[in-house]
């Protein structure tokens, strides 16, 4: 009859449209649907690379901002910019300059410490200080030597590396108690941008204080 398949053919609908298949050669033929239309991204989409690198962009600035509102805590020992923790007996933090200028310059630590603050001085030392002078060699062996007083207060280190201007830094704003002795002009820098810490250093063959409160 017409409009019927012969006998060794068949046909079934799908979704892509009409499936005609032989029994005899086995190859299927597969007819596409009318008016097929792929589908677009737009240009919002999250899964775009353009929109992954704004939404990235976005998330850092918004952190950075949150970092810029967190207002770091006031030591409970600053009255407006007077420490009250500083008093004698007087614990100085040495860096390992202070030393090397001090012998230089002919200084006695303790007794040139004394001279410029007409009270007892304590000086103290980290270990990450002592490592540097023994990383120096043997050129610094009286630097050494004179770190390893027995008047010199020893403060351990709980923290991994051993560079010096950190150690200090984050000690003294941590411990408002003491008074930070170099003559590092980069250190002293950071040093002065924590309220409340004095400096000591050499000038003309004597030690000087600053931001010391009266």
């Amino acid at each position: 009859m017409e409009g019927q398949p012969s006998e060794g053919k068949k046909e079934k609908a799908g979704e892509g449209g009409v499936v005609v298949w032989s029994e005899y050669k086995g190859k299927a033929k597969v007819t596409r649907k009318f008016a097929a239309v792929k589908r677009m991204l737009k240009p919002s989409d999250p899964r775009l690379k353009e929109n992954v690198e704004k939404a990235a962009k976005k998330a850092e600035k918004e952190k950075a901002a949150e970092e810029k509102k967190a207002v770091a805590q006031v030591s409970s020992s600053l009255f407006l910019s007077h420490n009250t923790d500083l008093g004698p007996p007087y614990r100085i933090l040495v860096d390992t300059n202070f030393i090397n200028f001090s012998i230089q310059n002919k200084i006695e630590l303790v007794q040139g410490m004394m001279d410029c603050l007409m009270a007892k001085c304590i000086p103290t030392i980290t270990d990450c200080v002592l490592a540097e002078l023994e990383k120096l060699g043997p050129k610094y062996r009286l630097a050494l030597r004179i770190a390893k007083d027995p008047r010199f207060e020893r403060l351990h280190c709980d923290h991994g590396g051993t560079y010096a201007d950190d150690c200090l830094v984050n000690r003294v704003t941590v411990h408002k108690c003491y008074i930070v002795a170099t003559c590092d002009r980069d250190l002293r820098r950071r040093i002065r941008k924590v309220p409340g810490v004095p400096l000591m250093y050499v000038v003309k063959r004597r030690y000087q204080i600053e931001r010391l409160p009266e």
